[in-house]
């Protein structure tokens, strides 16, 4: 895993394999971000002049290599862009994603110093944050010497006023970028390492490393509770599921926060199976429950004054003898029945069964997080999630946290005239589907359904961006990207600074 530290050592004097520093487009050609001071000096001056002979834009997403002159105790420069010259600073994102670009070019690495814009603590963070985002890589099944190790350390240079406050977002940092590539590796993990019962153990294991109270309900406990989303889902399959409760209490906090998190560890369709082409990568339909488990363990890392209890719910979706049917009744947990339409509408039958369970224990605001639909990609693309909820304020809050984080999402809405669909079942008091189009505003409604009078809810579709397919962007990664993580704890940030959510 990568180290992270912080240093108020000048750029010149340090250490280190390579000296990341940024530039920018300017008006008459590329400019040098604050931070390359010192290494533009060791260049007598002419950076920009070497840059530009070699190529360099400024672009984002640019990495151009120069070797170091007298005067840099670190081997190589690495000039990143970081898009337009910005006069009153550069965007935490273009930080972040420089960084992330800056990590991944230097793999194979052992040390790294990143000489970019950190004046405030939010640059330092966003610079951490990013470069350890942007190291990450999952070697799992892979062999010795089949591809580059991570870069081994990061040192995030940072002027000696205000070195406390840095050293704090570093800290930070660490903490948010660990339980994301956490929430990264297991959805990266085979489906046939990563079921149920092992998600289960995995969060286990985790709750005793750092001292928080897990329950886990099996098969058993399920039957006898009368979850049966839960059971419907995982019926066709040999790996049964798992009901999940992740418990973090504060002793100062003055709301709880409940996050439900989908967790398919594979979903194949069930009966109404996936065609070829749509199910290989369906090892990610356990992203949302990823999501809230990373979300709970940063929570109380960063040690928020806010409770947060993650559910994951767990099941795998697959075609069997014993399988849910189309056609088939289920009778939800608290008493619902669904007619069940679809197979491979199964993410919100088993979220159902814990948003209610959720609710029974009254938290202010419920947060499910997903990668529910298909709808929800064709309306807003791969790198941005839908937001729902039944309160326009709550909905507005979370989608302006997502960007406050770098993190792309838009409001949905619910509209009324879709649950006429869900709720024309003439056997059962709902259908798991509904209208064709607007299916990922027919999934929000079916869900609002299952949601205890009183209480806040909003459902966040992730499944656009949990799972990146195409070349590494930033600090984004091939495959997991933990999307969410950073709002769903930004919000419980925020709700412990303000006292209620």
């Amino acid at each position: 895993m990568t180290a992270l530290s912080v240093s108020t050592s000048s750029a010149a004097s340090l250490r280190a394999d390579a000296l990341v520093v940024g530039v920018a487009k300017g008006p008459k050609g590329i400019v040098l971000a604050p931070g390359a001071e010192a290494v533009n000096e060791a260049f007598e001056g002419k950076l920009t002049e070497v840059l530009s002979t070699l190529g360099a834009t400024g672009a984002e997403g640019e990495a151009v290599k120069v070797p170091s002159p007298a005067g840099l105790k670190a081997a190589l420069v690495l000039a990143v862009g970081l898009g337009e010259a910005a006069e009153a600073g550069y965007q935490l994102e273009a930080l972040r994603r420089a960084a992330g670009v800056a990590a991944r070019t230097l793999a194979g690495a052992k040390k790294a110093a990143l000489a970019l814009p950190t004046e405030s603590a939010d640059e330092v963070e966003a610079v951490a944050l990013g470069g350890l985002l942007g190291a990450y890589a999952f070697g799992t099944y892979k062999g010795d010497g089949n591809g580059k190790e991570p870069v081994g350390e990061l040192v995030v240079l940072a002027p000696r006023k205000g070195s406390k406050d840095a050293k704090a977002a570093v800290e930070r940092a660490a903490a948010i970028g660990e339980e994301m590539n956490r929430a990264r590796d297991l959805v990266n993990t085979a489906p046939n390492d990563l079921n149920p019962k092992s998600f289960a153990a995995i969060a286990q294991a985790a709750g005793k490393e750092h001292g928080l109270k897990v329950e886990v309900l099996d098969e058993k406990a399920l039957a006898k509770g009368g979850f049966g989303g839960l059971l419907g889902v995982g019926n066709g399959s040999t790996n049964p599921p798992r009901l999940v409760k992740v418990v973090y209490t504060h002793p100062k906090a003055k709301a709880t926060l409940a996050f439900v998190g989908k967790g398919i560890t594979y979903d194949s369709g069930g009966i109404s199976l996936k065609p070829a082409g749509h199910n290989e990568t369906m090892k990610c339909d356990m992203a949302g429950a990823a999501a809230v488990f990373a979300a709970v363990v940063a929570a109380k890392r960063l040690g928020l004054a806010v409770n947060v209890t993650g559910w994951l719910a767990l099941a795998e979706n697959m075609p069997s003898g014993t399988a849910t049917r189309p056609g088939d009744v289920l009778r939800m947990y608290g008493g619902k029945t669904v007619e069940v339409l679809n197979t491979d509408a199964e993410g919100r039958l088993v979220l159902a069964d814990a948003i209610v369970r959720a609710g029974e224990e009254n938290p202010d605001v419920i947060v499910d997080v997903a990668t529910l639909t298909g709808a929800m990609v064709l309306a807003l693309g791969n790198r941005t999630f839908g937001v729902m909820s039944n309160n326009d304020e709550l909905r507005d809050t979370l989608h302006t946290v997502a960007g406050e984080v770098g993190e792309q999402s838009w409001p949905m809405p619910l509209p009324a005239e879709l649950r006429k669909g869900m709720t024309e079942s003439t056997i059962a008091d709902l259908a798991n589907m509904g209208e064709r189009m607007g299916g990922g505003l027919v999934a929000g409604l079916f869900l609002k359904e299952f949601v205890a009078e009183g209480i806040d809810w909003a459902h966040l579709d992730i499944a656009g961006p949990a799972f990146h397919e195409s070349a590494p962007f930033g600090y984004t990664p091939k495959g997991g990207t933990a999307s969410a993580v950073r709002t769903l704890v930004r919000y419980a940030e925020q709700t412990a600074a303000n006292g209620k959510a």
